[in-house]
């Protein structure tokens, strides 16, 4: 019976690490888009100012 419980331990043990790591690699991917997005926006947006004055 305790070899069953440590085994399920065990297991659980190694999803949560594994969740844990794929949930940081897409904390870092989602990070990077998020820069690489407003990056692009902000240049989107820039007016030429020699054009408005």
């Amino acid at each position: 019976m305790t070899e069953i419980t440590q085994l399920q331990e065990d297991r659980r043990s190694r999803l949560l690490e594994a969740a844990s790591r794929e949930m940081a690699r897409f904390e870092r991917q989602e990070s990077e888009f998020r820069k690489k997005d407003r990056e692009e926006r902000a240049a989107a947006l820039r007016l030429p100012l020699d054009e408005i004055n």
